[in-house]
């Protein structure tokens, strides 16, 4: 693959890079590991010397972190001098084509720094379940990044969950529903609960909204002058556009009231008719999903889970389209900063 010096490959060429080992030059300067026996998520990789500057060694071996990223998933980055804010910015911009802003969201965030933002502000009480990220939208990034500023003293793990292991526990019956219905997300702003439409759409024009939604595909229907309903159908299951392999890349089961925890779920449903939910997931053609099915996703989650505790200036660089991800529990302090890159759309999945 050929391309003015210094210039970055576009994702389309990404395909067709040819596969290589590290560079020569490179040769002794990282370890490689795992962190569990028997798990190759993720691979860790830990600098072999001190004196390894991990941005300029991610610039100098592109091709080798695509094949491992494309193999394991996901890459651990530890005990590298990355410690600011700064650092994480610039291994994005190393490690990434494009670097994303976080729209059409579904928890609180806030930004920190240009394209760098705080993990998911959701009360450390109550876990999240896996997912991959931005997977109902029209687009999402194809890379996904962590910075530990800060672990948890209790808990705060980010669990890791490869989804083509998911695909494969999922029964064929099940797989085959939803790639003829696909699924549909249902979501309910302006109720006092979850993030307001502003927010969400980045604009107070109701217009703007509308036509976004019309050009990305949403339904919508505003309930009153304050009050938004939408409605959008995504496919489920999806094939990685450099791998070629099958994924399970949804947000069926994140998004379904039953898999909130129970006493948030019981006040939810006690104070929303299902309608009204601020979120819910149904098939494609708006017919419920059956408990049974989503008993059995949820499980293959479960069973595929990967959790392991942060340490301190740990930097997490996932493909987003074959590894989800979640948050433990956790008591204490703790600041993890996220950040997304190389936008694809499923018009070309």
């Amino acid at each position: 693959m050929e391309g003015k010096p210094g210039e970055k490959p576009s994702l389309k060429q990404l395909g067709s890079v040819r596969r290589k080992a590290i560079d020569s030059s490179q040769e002794g300067l990282i370890k490689e590991g795992y962190l569990q026996p028997g798990s190759l998520l993720p691979l860790v990789i830990q600098p072999a010397i001190r004196e390894v500057n991990l941005i300029d060694w991610v610039a100098n071996n592109q091709e080798y972190i695509r094949l491992q990223l494309a193999k394991h998933g996901g890459i651990l980055f530890r005990n590298f001098d990355v410690s600011t804010v700064d650092d994480f910015d610039r291994f994005m911009v190393s490690a990434s084509i494009e670097r994303m802003e976080y729209h059409e969201k579904s928890s609180p965030r806030t930004q920190i720094s240009g394209k760098v933002y705080t993990s998911t502000e959701y009360p450390a009480d109550y876990p999240i379940f896996p997912h991959n990220e931005l997977a109902y939208r029209h687009s999402f990034p194809l890379k996904i990044f962590f910075f530990c500023v800060t672990p948890a003293v209790k808990g705060g793990e980010t669990p890791i969950v490869d989804v083509r292991k998911v695909y494969a526990r999922i029964s064929p019956q099940i797989r085959e529903r939803f790639l003829e219905k696909k699924w549909m997300l249902m979501r309910n702003f302006g109720d006092g609960f979850g993030l307001p439409w502003q927010e969400v759409f980045h604009t107070d024009q109701k217009e703007e909204v509308e036509e976004y939604c019309r050009n990305v595909g949403i339904e919508f229907e505003w309930k009153d002058s304050t009050h938004l309903r939408t409605r959008q159908v995504r496919r489920a299951i999806a094939k990685h556009p450099f791998t070629h392999e099958m994924v399970w890349f949804n947000h069926i089961a994140f998004f379904h009231v039953t898999t909130l925890e129970p006493e948030v779920r019981a006040g939810i449903i006690a104070e929303f008719k299902e309608e009204d939910l601020p979120t819910n997931t149904y098939y494609g053609d708006g017919s419920p999903i059956e408990a049974s099915v989503l008993d059995e996703i949820r499980d293959a989650y479960r069973q595929e889970l990967v959790a392991f505790p942060w340490q301190e200036g740990d930097v997490l660089f996932l493909d987003n389209m074959l590894v989800a991800h979640g948050r433990a529990s956790f008591g204490g302090p703790r600041r993890i900063l996220v950040g997304m890159a190389d936008p694809y759309s499923w018009q070309d999945v």
